[in-house]
């Protein structure tokens, strides 16, 4: 699935798609007026091994677009030697602004899968986005015990590369150590580009209130080189979500300058 958005006419439009396989788009809500907000829909549901899921979004100048999904995606069990795979790539240009908001991933217990994707943001653009891994279903006493997951996240600002963000798991090898999720089933992380020291003390106080408070799980903030990123570990989705949601609608208003307006389907 190929979008592409451009503003016209006083907003910004989807002004290109390309679609083939099951990957597939809800047709465009304007809560806000201008700004874009889009729901990728996949109808199967799960992912097993041996699909390969492309997603690529280009904002182009001035363009702002807030894309998220109705629900989890989920990795099911593969079987033995097939492998699943999920590209993404956002390209976002000067002027424009790309909030990339999805549901979970799920890896069920056996799954194979590698995750891949590549943001750029060119000088004078914004990107804000998140993403979130559930090993295994906690809640159902179901435990990612076996399989392999890698996901690997890269940051283009103005064309150098700022951020490798990876992640990578044989079995529960990594979900156990104290360096990987510390015997917890999630892992997520919030990503904003380019940052500075205004938005990292946002957030700084705002994460002091939630550690202290509603928030019981590790949560981490750093920023480097221009990039601003939450990385938070979790036993369930729903505290997560409720995290990141807070920062993102913080961040939303001093960062971005519009007041958080959260899709119909969460």
């Amino acid at each position: 699935l190929e979008l592409e958005y451009s503003y016209r006419g006083g907003k910004t439009r989807l002004t290109k798609k390309r679609q083939s396989g099951p990957l597939s788009l809800q047709r465009a809500f304007y809560p806000e007026g201008d700004i874009c907000h889009n729901y990728v829909l996949h109808p199967p549901g799960g992912v097993v091994g041996g699909d390969y899921l492309q997603l690529g979004v280009h904002a182009n100048h001035d363009a702002h677009a807030l894309l998220t999904n109705p629900g989890a995606t989920k990795f099911y069990r593969s079987k033995s030697g097939l492998h699943a795979r999920q590209d993404q790539r956002i390209v976002v240009d000067e002027g424009a602004a790309v909030e990339w908001l999805p549901q979970q991933n799920i890896f069920f217990n056996g799954a194979s899968a590698t995750l891949e994707t590549d943001i750029h943001i060119a000088a004078g653009a914004k990107f804000l986005g998140w993403e979130m891994h559930c090993f295994g279903r906690p809640s159902a006493q179901d435990f990612f015990v076996e399989g392999t997951v890698g996901s690997r996240t890269r940051v283009h600002v103005s064309g150098e590369l700022r951020l490798i963000e990876q992640f990578l798991t044989s079995g529960n090898d990594a979900l156990q150590a104290t360096t990987g999720l510390r015997g917890l089933a999630m892992q997520g992380c919030l990503i904003a580009a380019p940052c500075d020291l205004q938005q990292k003390v946002l957030l700084e106080q705002l994460l002091l209130d939630e550690i202290g408070g509603r928030y019981g799980y590790p949560v981490g903030l750093t920023l480097v080189d221009e990039v601003l990123i939450v990385r938070a570990l979790g036993q369930q989705t729903e505290p997560m979500h409720q995290l990141f949601t807070r920062l993102w609608s913080e961040l939303r208003g001093e960062w971005l300058g519009r007041a958080a307006c959260p899709p119909r389907i969460w």
